[in-house]
Protein backbone atom coordinates (compact mmCIF):
# COMPACT_ATOMS: atom_id res chain seq x y z
CA UNK A 1 0.00 0.00 0.00
CA UNK A 2 1.28 3.35 -1.23
CA UNK A 3 2.15 6.06 1.63
CA UNK A 4 -0.80 8.29 -0.73
CA UNK A 5 -3.32 5.96 -0.36
CA UNK A 6 -6.26 7.10 1.05
CA UNK A 7 -9.13 6.03 3.60
CA UNK A 8 -12.48 4.63 2.94
CA UNK A 9 -14.56 4.96 6.02
CA UNK A 10 -16.38 1.68 6.33
CA UNK A 11 -19.17 0.55 8.74
CA UNK A 12 -19.21 -2.65 10.72
CA UNK A 13 -22.38 -5.02 11.53
CA UNK A 14 -22.97 -5.84 15.39
CA UNK A 15 -22.57 -9.57 16.43
CA UNK A 16 -23.82 -9.84 19.30
CA UNK A 17 -22.12 -12.90 21.78
CA UNK A 18 -25.27 -13.84 24.86
CA UNK A 19 -23.04 -16.49 26.48
CA UNK A 20 -20.50 -13.67 26.94
CA UNK A 21 -21.72 -10.78 27.23
CA UNK A 22 -20.29 -9.50 24.27
CA UNK A 23 -21.50 -6.83 21.48
CA UNK A 24 -18.77 -7.08 18.61
CA UNK A 25 -18.08 -5.08 15.48
CA UNK A 26 -17.40 -7.11 12.83
CA UNK A 27 -16.43 -7.05 9.07
CA UNK A 28 -15.87 -9.04 6.30
CA UNK A 29 -12.00 -9.59 5.43
CA UNK A 30 -13.06 -9.51 1.53
CA UNK A 31 -13.99 -5.40 2.23
CA UNK A 32 -10.68 -4.62 3.39
CA UNK A 33 -9.36 -6.54 -0.04
CA UNK A 34 -11.61 -4.86 -2.09
CA UNK A 35 -11.00 -1.26 -0.88
CA UNK A 36 -7.05 -1.77 -1.12
CA UNK A 37 -7.09 -3.24 -4.74
CA UNK A 38 -8.75 0.05 -5.42
CA UNK A 39 -5.91 2.38 -3.25
CA UNK A 40 -8.07 2.64 -0.30
CA UNK A 41 -6.96 1.45 3.40
CA UNK A 42 -10.66 0.56 4.50
CA UNK A 43 -11.06 1.95 8.22
CA UNK A 44 -13.71 0.48 9.65
CA UNK A 45 -15.77 2.91 12.35
CA UNK A 46 -16.68 1.82 15.89
CA UNK A 47 -20.30 1.56 16.70
CA UNK A 48 -19.32 2.66 20.47
CA UNK A 49 -17.82 5.55 20.66
CA UNK A 50 -18.44 8.69 22.69
CA UNK A 51 -18.25 11.22 19.89
CA UNK A 52 -18.45 9.79 16.47
CA UNK A 53 -18.66 12.78 14.57
CA UNK A 54 -15.51 13.98 15.79
CA UNK A 55 -13.86 10.40 14.86
CA UNK A 56 -15.06 10.52 11.35
CA UNK A 57 -14.28 14.61 10.50
CA UNK A 58 -10.63 13.06 11.66
CA UNK A 59 -10.92 9.90 9.37
CA UNK A 60 -10.96 12.71 6.50
CA UNK A 61 -11.88 9.45 4.32
CA UNK A 62 -12.58 9.81 0.28
CA UNK A 63 -15.28 7.21 0.31
CA UNK A 64 -17.94 6.07 2.93
CA UNK A 65 -19.10 2.70 2.93
CA UNK A 66 -22.16 1.36 4.69
CA UNK A 67 -22.28 -2.15 4.53
CA UNK A 68 -24.53 -4.84 4.78
CA UNK A 69 -26.17 -7.05 8.00
CA UNK A 70 -28.30 -6.42 10.52
CA UNK A 71 -31.68 -5.69 10.23
CA UNK A 72 -32.91 -1.70 11.08
CA UNK A 73 -33.25 -2.08 15.00
CA UNK A 74 -36.90 -0.50 14.74
CA UNK A 75 -38.16 -2.96 12.24
CA UNK A 76 -36.97 -6.74 14.16
CA UNK A 77 -36.67 -7.14 17.86
CA UNK A 78 -33.69 -9.78 19.30
CA UNK A 79 -30.84 -10.48 18.48
CA UNK A 80 -30.68 -8.68 14.80
CA UNK A 81 -31.60 -5.38 16.05
CA UNK A 82 -28.24 -2.96 16.90
CA UNK A 83 -29.43 0.43 17.36
CA UNK A 84 -25.85 1.39 17.82
CA UNK A 85 -25.16 0.80 14.13
CA UNK A 86 -28.43 2.45 13.07
CA UNK A 87 -27.02 5.52 15.07
CA UNK A 88 -22.91 5.35 13.69
CA UNK A 89 -24.43 4.86 10.06
CA UNK A 90 -27.31 7.75 9.96
CA UNK A 91 -24.50 9.70 11.37
CA UNK A 92 -22.02 8.51 8.36
CA UNK A 93 -24.88 9.16 6.12
CA UNK A 94 -25.30 12.54 6.97
CA UNK A 95 -21.61 13.30 6.84
CA UNK A 96 -21.36 12.37 3.33
CA UNK A 97 -24.20 14.32 2.16
CA UNK A 98 -22.97 17.50 4.12
CA UNK A 99 -19.59 17.18 2.59
CA UNK A 100 -20.12 15.78 -0.64
CA UNK A 101 -18.21 13.28 0.24
CA UNK A 102 -18.52 9.67 -2.21
CA UNK A 103 -20.66 7.15 -0.71
CA UNK A 104 -21.30 3.56 -1.09
CA UNK A 105 -23.73 2.06 0.51
CA UNK A 106 -24.79 -1.79 -0.03
CA UNK A 107 -27.91 -3.96 1.35
CA UNK A 108 -28.88 -2.56 4.15
CA UNK A 109 -27.35 0.98 3.53
CA UNK A 110 -29.37 1.01 0.92
CA UNK A 111 -32.28 0.12 3.40
CA UNK A 112 -31.05 2.98 5.81
CA UNK A 113 -31.47 5.36 2.87
CA UNK A 114 -34.82 4.75 2.39
CA UNK A 115 -35.71 4.78 5.28
CA UNK A 116 -34.33 7.53 6.52
CA UNK A 117 -36.09 9.52 3.70
CA UNK A 118 -39.39 7.96 4.43
CA UNK A 119 -39.57 5.18 2.63
CA UNK A 120 -40.97 2.09 3.63
CA UNK A 121 -39.02 -1.48 3.44
CA UNK A 122 -41.27 -4.30 2.39
CA UNK A 123 -40.46 -8.05 3.60
CA UNK A 124 -39.67 -10.13 0.37
CA UNK A 125 -39.32 -13.74 -0.58
CA UNK A 126 -36.16 -15.40 -2.98
CA UNK A 127 -33.44 -12.66 -2.07
CA UNK A 128 -31.74 -14.87 0.02
CA UNK A 129 -28.34 -16.58 -1.29
CA UNK A 130 -29.86 -16.35 -4.75
CA UNK A 131 -28.25 -14.82 -7.61
CA UNK A 132 -30.59 -12.84 -10.17
CA UNK A 133 -30.51 -10.68 -13.14
CA UNK A 134 -30.85 -7.34 -13.07
CA UNK A 135 -32.80 -4.31 -15.19
CA UNK A 136 -30.87 -1.46 -15.73
CA UNK A 137 -32.52 1.98 -16.16
CA UNK A 138 -31.35 5.08 -18.23
CA UNK A 139 -32.41 7.54 -14.72
CA UNK A 140 -28.94 6.67 -13.97
CA UNK A 141 -26.35 8.62 -15.98
CA UNK A 142 -22.77 7.14 -16.61
CA UNK A 143 -24.18 3.78 -14.98
CA UNK A 144 -21.54 1.58 -15.44
CA UNK A 145 -23.69 -1.68 -14.49
CA UNK A 146 -24.52 -3.69 -17.84
CA UNK A 147 -28.13 -4.78 -18.57
CA UNK A 148 -29.23 -7.94 -17.15
CA UNK A 149 -26.03 -8.82 -15.24
CA UNK A 150 -26.40 -11.29 -12.72
CA UNK A 151 -26.00 -9.94 -8.96
CA UNK A 152 -25.81 -11.81 -5.32
CA UNK A 153 -28.69 -11.37 -3.20
CA UNK A 154 -28.80 -11.30 0.83
CA UNK A 155 -32.03 -9.90 2.04
CA UNK A 156 -34.78 -10.43 3.51
CA UNK A 157 -36.63 -6.81 3.41
CA UNK A 158 -36.68 -4.74 -0.13
CA UNK A 159 -37.63 -1.57 -1.20
CA UNK A 160 -40.72 -0.93 -3.87
CA UNK A 161 -39.98 1.25 -6.51
CA UNK A 162 -42.79 3.84 -5.53
CA UNK A 163 -40.89 4.42 -2.20
CA UNK A 164 -37.31 5.83 -3.68
CA UNK A 165 -36.43 8.91 -1.50
CA UNK A 166 -36.88 12.22 -3.23
CA UNK A 167 -33.43 13.45 -4.67
CA UNK A 168 -32.46 9.50 -5.33
CA UNK A 169 -33.22 8.05 -9.34
CA UNK A 170 -34.33 4.13 -9.51
CA UNK A 171 -30.90 2.47 -11.36
CA UNK A 172 -31.71 -1.18 -11.18
CA UNK A 173 -34.69 -3.49 -10.63
CA UNK A 174 -35.07 -6.92 -9.58
CA UNK A 175 -37.25 -9.13 -12.01
CA UNK A 176 -39.99 -8.99 -9.13
CA UNK A 177 -39.65 -5.36 -9.60
CA UNK A 178 -37.97 -4.34 -6.37
CA UNK A 179 -35.31 -1.62 -6.06
CA UNK A 180 -31.60 -2.75 -6.59
CA UNK A 181 -29.90 0.14 -6.91
CA UNK A 182 -30.36 4.08 -6.76
CA UNK A 183 -27.97 7.00 -7.82
CA UNK A 184 -28.38 10.20 -6.13
CA UNK A 185 -29.22 13.08 -8.28
CA UNK A 186 -26.93 15.36 -7.52
CA UNK A 187 -24.03 13.90 -4.80
CA UNK A 188 -21.62 11.27 -5.62
CA UNK A 189 -23.68 8.36 -3.24
CA UNK A 190 -24.63 4.83 -4.74
CA UNK A 191 -26.39 2.93 -3.11
CA UNK A 192 -26.83 -1.58 -3.96
CA UNK A 193 -28.67 -4.52 -3.31
CA UNK A 194 -25.92 -6.54 -3.85
CA UNK A 195 -22.36 -7.41 -2.17
CA UNK A 196 -19.65 -6.17 -4.58
CA UNK A 197 -17.13 -7.65 -1.64
CA UNK A 198 -18.87 -10.99 -2.10
CA UNK A 199 -17.58 -13.34 -4.33
CA UNK A 200 -15.00 -12.80 -7.91
CA UNK A 201 -14.86 -8.64 -8.19
CA UNK A 202 -17.18 -7.91 -11.40
CA UNK A 203 -15.53 -5.24 -13.42
CA UNK A 204 -18.57 -3.93 -13.57
CA UNK A 205 -18.59 -3.30 -9.49
CA UNK A 206 -14.71 -1.68 -9.80
CA UNK A 207 -15.69 0.82 -12.09
CA UNK A 208 -18.41 2.33 -10.78
CA UNK A 209 -16.47 2.80 -7.35
CA UNK A 210 -13.74 3.79 -9.16
CA UNK A 211 -16.23 6.43 -10.66
CA UNK A 212 -17.48 7.38 -6.68
CA UNK A 213 -13.81 7.75 -5.69
CA UNK A 214 -13.28 10.14 -8.84
CA UNK A 215 -15.58 12.50 -7.48
CA UNK A 216 -13.77 13.09 -4.09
Amino acid sequence: MSGDARRAVISQRVEIFADRDERRDALDQRWAALLESLGLIALPMPNSLADPAAWLAAADPALIVLTGGNDLAHLVAGPDAAPERDRTEALMLQRASAEATPLLAVCRGLQLIVDSGGGALVPVEGHVAQDHAITTHSAAANWPIRDGRSVNSFHNWGVEQSAVPVGWELAATAADGTVEAIVHSTLPQVALMWHPERGEADADDIALIEQLIGQS
